[in-house]
């Protein structure tokens, strides 16, 4: 990148793995139910790949990224723009955050020094950094003003791919993501979007090709076989299964969580 910054400071450890991806995602700090549910699922499917999730721990889609990210199992790097001191981490609402990044494997950068005084200018250096060290950027949610789209133009600069989440065309939060993608940006509206744009081998709506299907135990491997034939009732999967009610449900649940099957009302299908 242009510019790189002297001195990086870390807390953690970045993975050494040479077939690691990093993936920014930014948006906005008061994001609607949609940029959150958006948020969720396009990460859920990023699952059991060599990615890292980058992002700065502000609140809003920046740490519920993180989050979701840790849920998940993928690695994450945080940007706070701030020194790493726990008791300067800013914002101090996401210390908890910051310090599981740490304890699950992930780091922390910053070019601040402990005895660094920082103010609002420190962010869009940091929205640099962020875009420098990504292979790719995701938007989720953007107003006119927001330092997202600081982020995309950056991640531009260096001649790498942003994607946007596109949206309602009545909402304010959809403003930058479109104005993105009347440009160069390209669409997410799926985790393949970004696997492909990250260089890995998927085929599109085929989760049983991804390697945290392979993960699963026997049991939620059948379930998601079974439902992929088409509509399965509760009773039908007991029988097949051999299984009691509450062991099911409980293997649903976790199963919809994870981001491989949607149940709604009487109907079940893969995600």
């Amino acid at each position: 990148m242009k510019n790189p910054p002297e001195t990086l400071y870390i807390r953690g450890a970045l993975s050494d793995s040479k077939s690691q991806k990093y993936l920014c995602v930014v948006g906005s700090r008061s994001p609607s139910p949609y940029g959150l549910d958006a948020c969720r699922e396009l990460i859920i499917g990023l699952k059991g790949y060599p990615i890292s999730i980058v992002s700065g721990l502000a609140i809003g889609i920046d740490g519920y990224a993180h989050k979701m990210a840790l849920e998940v199992g993928l690695n994450c790097v945080g940007f706070p723009g701030s020194p790493l001191d726990w008791d300067k981490i800013y914002p101090q609402s996401s210390l908890p955050l910051a310090r599981e990044i740490v304890s699950k494997g992930g780091s922390l950068l910053s070019e601040y020094s402990s005895d660094f005084i920082y103010g609002e200018w420190v962010f869009p250096r940091r929205n640099n950094y962020m875009a420098g060290i990504s292979h790719a950027t995701l938007i989720i949610e953007a107003g006119k003003r927001s330092g997202s789209l600081m982020t995309a133009k950056y991640a531009e600069n260096y001649s790498r791919d942003v994607l946007a989440v596109p949206g309602s065309i009545f909402s304010d939060l959809t403003f930058g993501p479109h104005l993105l993608l009347k440009g160069c940006a390209n669409p997410a509206t799926c985790s393949e979007d970004i696997l492909q744009i990250l260089g890995f081998d998927v085929k599109a709506g085929s989760i049983m090709d991804s390697p945290a299907f392979h993960e699963l135990d026997p049991i939620s491997k059948r379930i998601i076989r079974q439902i992929s034939h088409g509509e399965t009732t509760i009773d039908e999967l007991i029988g097949l299964l051999k299984i009691n009610i509450d062991d099911l449900n409980e293997k649903l649940s976790n199963l919809e969580l994870e981001g491989f099957i949607k149940i709604g009302s009487g109907s079940m299908r893969v995600a």
